[in-house]
Order: structure tokens, then sequence, then C-alpha cells
């Protein structure tokens, strides 16, 4: 049973878009990937329609398998059967993996499982392009001491794209999760990190884009369990037209972790009056030795940045379109790998130019 926007926490979510991309036909016209790859060297993956395609991938140590899904959110009952699942021994490093997946209509589940052992590292990329109802779950478990960077951007034309992320972060371990969506197509990033490992680091956050009528939101809760923990959730978020998004991040903290240090910025920029942006920071905390923060802003571009701009004979789209990117790299610029820095920098860059063309 799919959730209503009855229930508090998918207030916000565009469940009509999702409604609508399931019942469009599929075509099963995946279109040529060239463009999407990174210049990075890693094992390479391609989904179409939630069917791995053997023809046009690379999976290297990366096992394409059926993958247990044990969640208890509301869509994770749809992501059964067949997924991706990367298990790294302690130690072990896998860096530059990519994975594409292309949805021709009608929807689409994959599930997907990394689990590091301790002191093991890895760098996942992934890329959703297309159109229809994207739908995944995925579930991350870190040892002492693992590494994990993903970077996941969001660039489906239309449709309804929603992503679950779970993860257990143990002692001393890090989990960076960072996101752009700058398709066309509506969305929800739904996350809940839980540092259960002394000093353990928890960051997921990143930029959403929107207009026309598009809706985008993230949901994301990081847990903290353990002592000496730290988070952070930066989220960007920039719309016109008479879109709407939405950045709701939430801290809690258990009684027993003490020195926990949780940080949250959630800013929008409003491109035009008739769009949307929400914010919803919030701190739950139990321990009395902790220190968390948090900011919500939503405005305008900075009128005195850009008379500067002009006075210096920058026409007014470009001076826009500079101090915008500034804003949404606030963000990008978490991504640890410079190539996948660039990429998602210049998928960025282009939504942009034509939202202020």
């Amino acid at each position: 049973m799919l959730p209503t926007n009855r229930m508090e926490a998918w207030r916000w979510a565009d469940l009509a878009a999702l409604e609508t991309a399931r019942a469009t036909p599929r075509q099963n016209n995946a279109p040529p990937l060239d463009d999407l790859w990174i210049a990075t060297d890693g094992p390479r993956l391609v989904f179409v329609d939630g069917v791995f395609d053997a023809g046009r991938s690379a999976p290297g140590n990366i096992l394409v398998e059926p993958v247990t899904v044990d969640s208890r959110h509301p869509l994770a009952p749809a992501s059964l059967g067949a997924g991706w699942r990367l298990t790294l021994d302690r130690e072990r490093a896998v860096t530059g993996v990519q994975i594409v997946h292309v949805a021709t209509g009608g929807e689409n589940h994959v599930p997907g499982c990394i689990e590091l052992g301790p002191d093991a590292v890895a760098s996942i990329v992934e890329t959703f392009v297309g159109s229809g109802w994207t739908n995944r779950l995925t579930t991350m478990r870190l040892a002492e001491g693992a590494r994990l960077m993903r970077s996941v951007r969001l660039l489906q034309r239309d449709g309804f794209v929603s992503l679950r992320d779970e993860a257990e972060i143990g002692r001393a371990a890090s989990l960076a999760s960072i996101f752009l969506g700058a398709g066309g197509a509506s969305s929800r990033i739904d996350g809940e990190l839980v540092v259960t490992g002394d000093g353990g680091f928890a960051e997921m956050g990143g930029a959403l884009l929107t207009r026309g009528e598009q809706r985008q939101e993230c949901a994301v809760t990081v847990r903290h369990a353990a002592l000496e923990g730290s988070s952070k959730q930066y989220w960007r978020a920039v719309a016109t037209d008479r879109s709407t998004a939405s950045l709701a991040a939430r801290v809690d903290v258990a009684r027993g972790a003490q020195k926990t240090d949780g940080e949250q910025s959630l800013r929008g920029i409003l491109l035009q009056r008739t769009a949307t942006v929400n914010l919803k920071p919030e701190l739950e905390i139990f321990a009395d030795d902790v220190k968390c923060a948090h900011g919500a802003t939503v405005g305008e571009l900075d009128r005195s940045a850009l008379y500067y701009l002009q006075s210096r004979g920058i026409p007014d789209g470009a001076a826009r379109a500079m101090l915008t990117r500034a804003f949404v790299a606030d963000a990008l610029d978490r991504i640890g790998e410079e190539a996948v820095r660039d990429a998602f920098a210049a998928d960025a860059a282009r939504w942009l130019d034509e939202a202020l063309a």
C-alpha cells in the first residue's frame, strides 16, 4: 500500500506524479549512455527498467543477485528481487564504481546493498535518467574504520524518483552521501542513518533544483546512538516558476550519545516569487553534553551582490547565474572526487542555464 499525503511524513511528496508515472506505458528504448559516464576507473553497471543490462556493464566485483529487503519503509516492499551488492573485506578498496539507472516508463524497483569490512574504502556514483517511476532501496553497513563516498544525481526528465537509504555506521567509520536533483522528474530522497559506533561520521546532503510544476524533497534522519559521533546535513534548494523544493532534516541524539556534534544547514533560493521552498530542521536530544546546531533560511538572490556584478559590466542573467552556481556549489563541493564533483557541477550549470534563459 502506497503512502498518502494525509500522512504527516509524506505531506510534501508529489504522490500524484508517482501515480501518473507508474501508469505511463513502457517504451523499452534505452538511450545512448556515453555522455553519462564519468572519467573514472572502476566497475560499471547499467539497469534498464530495473533489469541488469549485462551487455553494457562491466560489474567487476559487484554482484547482481537477489537482495533481501528488511525495512519498515512504506515503499520497501516494492523493492524485491534482483539487485546489486558490494561486499568488501578488511582493508579492501573499490573506487570509481558507476551505476546508471535507465527508466523507459511504468515502474521499476531495484534493491542495493553495501557492506564494508573494517577499514575498507569505496566510492560509488549513481545516475538516474529516463521516464517513469524509479524506486530504490539501498542498505549500507560500515564496520570499524570503513569509509564510503556516494554521489547520486537525478537527471530523469519526467516521472517520479523515490530513493531510500538506510545505513549503520560503526566505530570511527564514515559515510558521505551527496545528491543532485537536476532533472525534470519529481522526487523524494529519504534516509535514515544510524551512527552505532563511537566516533562514527554521517553526512547526507546536496542540492535540489526545481522548475515548472516540479516538486522535489528530502526527508532525512540521522540517529546518534554512540559516543563522540558527528554528522552533517547540508542541503540547498533552488526553485523557480511554480515549483516546490522541500528540505526536512532531523537529528536524534540518544541518552548515552555524549559528545555528539550534529550540524544542519538548510538554505533555499527563490528565483521567482511564485515558487516555494519548505524547510523543516529538527533536533531531538536526550544527552546533556552535545554540540548540535541548525540553520534554515529562504530568500532571493542578494540584490547588492547582483548590483555589484552588474556594475562591473556583467549582464543581469549572467550575474544571476553566477550567484546561483556559487550557492549550489556550497553543497556539491563536499563531493570528494574531483572528476565526479566537476560532472555534477556541469549538470547543475546546464540546469541553471536553461532555468535562467
